[in-house]
């Protein structure tokens, strides 16, 4: 079964070279799991999207949950979906404007086109964010 997962996860001490370390095992580790994705981080959170097979999901949300970089972790969404928002991104990284007032209009220009309303909208007050 394909499944789609959202979370949101504090994690206020990271540098741009550990988010950038979690994105390069991300586009390393995902395709052979079969799971595909995006992840946004404001500097104190993380958002992330994933999809794939739900048995792959679930033993990535067990990896993710005992990774002591975050804290918090929340899933916001999880749901079966007949086809992934973002099939060619093994783990895309959403970068957002430093300005709250740009991240709107940044993240709207980044999304998949797939994506249903109610993820766009979560993703989209994820923004607002500080």
């Amino acid at each position: 079964m394909l499944s789609q997962y959202l979370y949101i996860s504090t994690a206020p001490n990271l540098s741009r070279d550990d988010v950038d370390s979690i994105l390069k095992a991300s586009a390393r580790n995902n395709p052979e799991r079969g799971i595909t994705g995006l992840l946004i981080y404001n500097g104190r959170n993380f958002l992330q999207l994933l999809e794939g097979e739900e048995s792959a999901l679930v033993a990535l949300m067990v990896r993710i949950g005992n990774d002591s970089r975050h804290t918090g972790i929340s899933i916001l969404d999880r749901k079966a979906i007949e086809q992934r928002s973002c099939p060619g991104w093994a783990m895309k990284r959403v970068l957002i404007a430093e300005t709250v007032a740009g991240r709107r209009e940044q993240l709207e220009r980044n999304l998949p086109p797939g994506l249903d309303e109610q993820t766009r909208r979560i993703i989209l007050n994820f923004a607002t964010l500080n």
